[in-house]
């Protein structure tokens, strides 16, 4: 948008500088304190790819899985929305541990989650930026596992506030704070309702530019959900708070991509490390804690 300078504008200019000549120390207005509306820049763009995705001792339950699945994913901006997310077939190729069920075994024929944001800043038409934090956003986290049946299905809503934060690095640095609704969760008693809370951190590190389209990335999150009702509905074996991290190295040639990614699970998906559960086929001790790997290899467009 073009802006018209009119003599009263730039008399109102002159006023400025003379209070800020008169003021205590001599100091100019403070410019967050103005009526000007700023817009955050643009910065639109996507990006896909598709992948083959093998993993070892992922603990998204209380038994570690390996997999080896297909992956859709992408992420972008456009205009107030930026997104994120991944739809994956599990165990496409049939290929996968005794606890791994998928489309060909009676399991789940598809896992996806989608992280989008709307700007605030973007909505207002001005910049909300303060200290290290530099745009606002509404922001969801949905996940939705299809399950064979209605007691292995999930389908989760995280919604709240997020924001990009100042690092002053390369590092790029993002966080959000969600409240938890459950509609079907694979049977838990806190099956539709409000349960608890997610702090998450998104981060991601250009690490090295190889020329000729070649290039090494670093990405990652850190899920920390808090405060369930989980514990207090099904007992000891579970807890009310759970913790994911996840880092990644991504090598990029041309449209060519290696995936490197190590998982630390803690009490993960609010199943207590060791405790004694029982689904009606015979007791396990849950395996909540620890790491996890996948390697994957894609083409991105």
């Amino acid at each position: 948008m073009s802006t018209l300078v009119t003599a009263s504008a730039v008399a109102d200019s002159r006023v400025s500088e003379d209070l800020a000549s008169t003021s205590a120390q001599g100091q100019s207005l403070d410019p967050t304190l103005t009526t000007e509306e700023r817009t955050p820049p643009s910065r639109d763009f996507f990006s896909h790819s598709v992948s083959v995705v093998g993993s070892s001792n992922i603990k998204f339950g209380p038994k570690p899985v390996d997999d080896v699945y297909a992956e859709y994913e992408y992420y972008g901006r456009t205009g107030v929305l930026e997104y994120y997310g991944y739809i994956d077939l599990p165990k496409i190729f049939g290929v996968g541990n005794k606890n791994d069920h998928g489309a060909w075994d009676d399991g789940s024929p598809l896992f996806m989650e989608h992280e989008p944001r709307i700007s605030i800043d973007g909505l207002a038409g001005r910049s909300f930026a303060f200290g290290p934090f530099k745009e606002f956003y509404v922001a969801f986290d949905w996940l939705y596992d299809h399950g064979d049946t209605s007691q292995s299905r999930s389908n989760v809503l995280y919604s709240g506030l997020g924001t990009d934060i100042e690092t002053h690095s390369p590092l790029n640095l993002s966080f959000n704070l969600y409240a938890k609704r459950n509609w079907e969760n694979y049977s838990a008693a806190t099956e539709y309702s409000w349960d608890g809370y997610r702090a998450q951190f998104n981060y991601n590190l250009p690490v090295a530019d190889f020329g000729g389209g070649r290039s090494l990335s670093y990405s990652g999150y850190t899920n920390y959900d808090f405060d369930s009702k989980t514990k207090e509905k099904q007992g000891s074996a579970y807890t009310d708070n759970s913790l994911v991290l996840a880092n990644r190295f991504t090598y990029l040639d041309g449209h060519f991509q290696v995936m490197l990614t190590a998982y630390y699970f803690h009490n993960s998906s609010y199943y207590r490390d060791g405790a004694e559960i029982d689904y009606g086929d015979g007791p396990f001790k849950a395996n909540a804690d620890g790491i996890g790997y996948t390697v994957g290899l894609g083409y991105k467009f």
